[in-house]
């Protein structure tokens, strides 16, 4: 029988340290070629659309996560992993927290190969799960010591710091606007669902890392051109993903095109990262194919099969 995992298990056996490994490994076997990791792929329903992403490591497994964009409050992901010599249904997890750690460990990985060393502030924008992922996995490649954050409503940014200083134990306070988040810091992680820019690039410090996770469109997005043209460095984890949206990614299709890296290339040492300390550098998270079975692997593989 397939090992079945539920959020609760997920959550106790996969850690920050476990999870951003494993998507290092992903992340460069995906630009080395040994990951397929195609374009997600949805169909259109009534009311709404059934999503699917899909990946395969060779001559290893296969798999995919599926998830629906209905708006039910109940509505769960699927993942999926298959044996490739057999076929055969390997393991499944229900729910939100691979999906939700693995995106924040590709945030974690970005965070290690892009941010200046001596990071230790990180401003956040955005109080929701991937808000809270992303510092999670951060907090595991780099020493903070003070986070700030801010979200529209001020209930949500103060209990995101509550849960920062309870559970991560580290110095955290809410702000009363998204400019005072990231004003001095180190790294900025931008996650939230506004369609409009939530920061001008004049509001960064020279030498600031930010991860943006949510929207980054032509139309909607969290961010504007200023931060494109300001930054030096523009990474992403699948460059394939970045092409495929639609309407198009804000750093596809201009002049920042030819600049746009895959971070499995600066990982390999193929193309430079950061070269500078006062560098801006850009991390436009898509969502890398595959990547939520890498993770349900690593996570099989660590679980002793009963006998």
């Amino acid at each position: 029988m397939p090992m079945l995992f539920t959020d609760d298990e997920v959550a106790a056996r996969l850690d920050a340290t476990t999870s951003v490994a494993a998507m290092r490994a992903a992340i460069v076997d995906a630009y080395e070629g040994r990951l397929v990791a195609p374009p997600r792929t949805a169909a259109p329903l009534t009311g709404g659309r059934l999503v699917m992403t899909a990946g395969q490591l060779t001559d290893r497994w296969y798999g995919y996560r599926s998830y629906d964009t209905f708006g039910h409050r109940q509505g769960e992901q699927l993942v999926v992993l298959h044996d490739a010599a057999t076929g055969r249904v390997r393991a499944m997890a229900v729910g939100e927290e691979i999906g939700s750690r693995r995106t924040g460990a590709i945030g974690g990985v970005a965070t290690a190969a892009l941010a200046r060393e001596e990071s230790r502030t990180i401003g956040v924008i955005g109080a929701g799960g991937q808000a809270w992922t992303q510092l999670w996995a951060a907090a595991a490649v780099r020493p903070l010591r003070e986070v700030t954050v801010f979200s529209r409503t001020p209930a949500s940014r103060e209990a995101f710091a509550a849960r920062v200083r309870a559970e991560l134990g580290l110095r955290a306070r809410a702000v009363d606007t998204a400019a005072a988040a990231v004003a001095g810091r180190d790294i900025v992680v931008l996650a939230t669902t506004s369609r409009t820019p939530v920061i001008s690039a004049t509001d960064l410090a020279p030498g600031t890392h930010v991860n943006a996770v949510g929207f980054k469109q032509h139309g909607r997005s969290e961010f504007g051109l200023d931060l494109v043209d300001r930054a030096h460095v523009l990474a992403t984890d699948s460059p394939v993903q970045a092409v495929a949206y639609d309407p198009p990614m804000i750093v596809v299709g201009t002049t920042a095109e030819p600049r746009l890296r895959h971070l499995g290339a600066i990982l390999a040492g193929a193309l430079p990262g950061r070269t500078t300390a006062d560098e801006i550098t850009l991390f436009c998270s898509v969502g890398l194919a595959g990547t939520e079975a890498y993770l349900l692997d690593r996570l099989a593989s660590s679980v002793a099969v009963p006998v």
